[in-house]
C-alpha cells in the first residue's frame, strides 16, 4: 500500500508516457512471474497445420456464438458430455 511520505514520490512526464505508449506499475513478484511466463516457447504454425487450426478456432467461435458450447468443470467432464451428445444424435 502506498505511503504518504513526500520524499517517496515518482514523477513521470506526460511526454515520456506518450512516447512509451503508456506505463505499467506493478509489484516486483508479479513482474518476475510475467517474465517467467514470457520465457515459455511460442509456436507459430504455417501451411496446412495453421489452416486446420484456424478452421477449428473459427468453428469453435461459431458454436460459442450459437450457444452450442459445453459447460463443464473439467476437460474430462466436457469430453464425456460431448460423447453423450454425439451418441444421442446417431
Amino acid at each position: 500500500m502506498a505511503t504518504q511520505e513526500a520524499n517517496n514520490k515518482i514523477t513521470l512526464s506526460k511526454a515520456t508516457i506518450l512516447k512509451q505508449n503508456g506505463m505499467v506499475i506493478l509489484p516486483l513478484q508479479e513482474y518476475k512471474r510475467l517474465c517467467e511466463d514470457a520465457a515459455i516457447m511460442t509456436y507459430h504454425l504455417k501451411g496446412k497445420e495453421a489452416e486446420k487450426l484456424d478452421c477449428l478456432v473459427k468453428d469453435g467461435m461459431d458454436e460459442y456464438k450459437a450457444g452450442k458450447t459445453i459447460k463443464a468443470d473439467s476437460l474430462d467432464e466436457a469430453l464425456k458430455i460431448y460423447e453423450r451428445k454425439k451418441s444421442n444424435k446417431h
